[in-house]
């Protein structure tokens, strides 16, 4: 408490215009002190020839009265300086940015904490003691600080703008609210501001949440750029071990054939060596005949000449030497190059696929869903029906896009794909991308769905809708019902004879609109697809012949 008190000393010697401990202080007639150069200031600032007023009170001196130094309070101001305190003038009630200041603070300006509309001025909690201590000022009107209080007073009838006109989409007095703004939509402006808040908060958590679903996304992504990046360094790791596998496996065969060559080529050597070293042997003893027989000739009696010359031995058949080209091993060269041709050509027509598997990558990006028409047809996709799985109660026409129900069964032959229990098809082609389709009908029973393709065929289990391999919204007189693994969920929307079908397979996203002039959502499915989906189509025979058509998408 001893300390509370010094701290009141010490605010009642400041000044209340510069907000310090008092300098030369003097007292005016009516009571309060202030520093004698912060109130000759104050009153050289005045008009000149008119009354002076005290910038607390605000009584008016006539005429200007003269200033003299009060003894007793400098003796105190002083005093106070020797007991080391500093009068620190409330420092942490300085306006800051964004605060509405004191407008009666002549140097630093302390944050105002009430603005008088009377006065049409803001004041800190010093300067605003008059109006709290004064019968002059006890009807004025005190709010909490308004920054901008000009702004906010009406220039016709000088009156605070409290309303809010709607109609004209500006803030007005209760003056001008029955003048010129009668009849107008008003509401008080605090009530408005209030409305603009609560709207602005809602703005900002839809932006909030819009940020963390753009954060989300960008995570998700994030994880996509890894996932890519480690699919594309096992398919560079596995690709290389493959072709490194091919590579070694044709090295492999070259040495093989490179050694066969050479062994094939050694014993051919033998065979020829052998061969001309007989040869060599019979042209040595043939030679020695041909001299034996030369010596006998030169003798006159060839009967007592001596022994007769020995038999020659049998000769080595060569006549099959140079009786055919010389090919040798001109064959292997030419069924190595048949080998090389053939895989060359199979290197062309897989290198495409190959290379068309690299360009078919497929991303997952954040592309939004259509909100046109228009955008919708961009992945608009051609399907037919197929004949082999249709019931035997539906006939397919134009082209096999027009299903048509029929009490009488056709004689279709039988087909493992087709449908046995329920007057269901399926479409021929699958889809494994972003597609868009659109089915038309009159009738009022029909299902159009997306389904596996092992999806069963017979029993209760293979209606669109009633298994977890098939997704189908049902619509029945002017309802709809959305179905999936048994499990129906009322859908609301608007009645269209022609229904969309977008799927994007890879985001999980299968979306059924009602198609008029303007698309509407009718419901959306958020799931994983693990196969490729095919179209379905339903239709339910009441006694007529009905049908549904797959349109043409442009």
């Amino acid at each position: 408490m001893a300390q509370r008190g010094v701290q009141l000393d010490q605010e009642k010697l400041c000044c209340s215009i510069c907000l310090d401990l008092l300098k030369d202080p003097v007292t005016i007639p009516c009571g309060h002190s202030y520093c004698m150069n912060c109130i000759k200031g104050h009153w050289d600032e005045e008009e000149k020839g008119v009354s002076h007023s005290c910038p607390q009170c605000r009584k008016l001196f006539i005429p200007r009265p003269a200033l003299v130094k009060n003894g007793m309070l400098a003796d105190l101001v002083e005093d106070l300086k020797k007991t080391g305190l500093q009068a620190a003038a409330h420092p942490h009630c300085y306006a800051g940015p964004g605060d509405v200041a004191c407008d009666f603070c002549i140097e630093r300006k302390l944050k105002a904490t009430k603005s008088c509309l009377q006065c049409l001025a803001s004041y800190c909690e010093l300067h605003l003691q008059p109006h709290y201590e004064s019968q002059t000022f006890q009807k004025h009107k005190l709010i909490e600080a308004l920054p901008k209080l000009q702004e906010n007073i009406c220039s016709r009838h000088n009156k605070m703008r409290e309303i809010f006109c709607r109609t004209d989409q500006q803030r007005i007095c209760y003056l001008c609210s029955v003048d010129e703004h009668k009849g107008h939509d008003t509401v008080l402006a605090a009530a408005e501001s209030s409305e603009t808040q609560r709207e602005l908060e809602g703005s900002r958590r839809e932006i909030q949440q819009r940020i963390r679903d753009k954060e989300k996304d960008v995570k998700l992504l994030q994880q996509e750029v890894e996932a890519i990046s480690v699919s594309a360094d096992k398919a560079v790791e596995d690709s290389e071990k493959l072709f490194t596998e091919i590579i070694r496996l044709m090295e492999k065969r070259r040495s093989e054939l490179k050694k066969k060559i050479r062994s094939q080529l050694k014993t051919k050597r033998r065979q020829v060596k052998e061969l001309q070293k007989k040869l060599e042997q019979e042209i040595t003893e043939l030679k020695r005949k041909n001299a034996e027989l030369e010596q006998m000739s030169l003798t006159e009696d060839h009967i007592d000449s001596g022994p007769s010359p020995s038999t020659l031995s049998e000769p080595t058949d060569s006549s099959s030497i140079n009786i055919r080209p010389l090919r040798y091993f001109e064959e292997v060269t030419a069924a190595v190059s048949e080998l090389s041709d053939q895989l060359q050509d199979l290197l062309r027509e897989t290198w495409t696929t190959v290379s068309q598997r690299v360009t078919d990558v497929d991303v997952l990006l954040p592309l939004a869903e259509p909100k046109t028409r228009t955008g919708f047809l961009t992945y608009a996709c051609e399907i037919t029906l197929d004949q082999n799985t249709v019931h035997k109660n539906l006939v397919l026409s134009e082209g096999n896009k027009r299903v048509t129900c029929k009490a009488k069964k056709q004689l279709y032959p039988h087909h493992s794909d087709r449908f046995k229990k329920y007057f269901q098809v399926f479409s021929k082609e699958s889809m494994s991308r972003r597609s868009y389709w659109e089915v038309e009908s009159s009738f009022s029973s029909i299902s159009v769905a997306v389904a596996y393709k092992n999806i069963s065929r017979t029993g209760s289990k293979s209606e669109f809708g009633y298994n977890d391999k098939s997704w189908a919204l049902y619509r029945h007189n002017k309802t709809y019902v959305f179905r999936h693994n048994g499990i129906s969920t009322p859908v609301s929307g608007p009645q269209s004879s022609r229904v969309g079908i977008y799927l994007d397979y890879r985001a999980g996203i299968l979306s059924f609109y009602s198609v008029s002039e303007t698309m509407t959502l009718l419901h959306r499915v958020q799931t994983t697809f693990t196969q490729p989906l095919h179209a379905g189509l339903w239709v339910r025979y009441c006694g007529i012949e009905c049908s549904a058509e797959l349109c043409d998408p442009l």
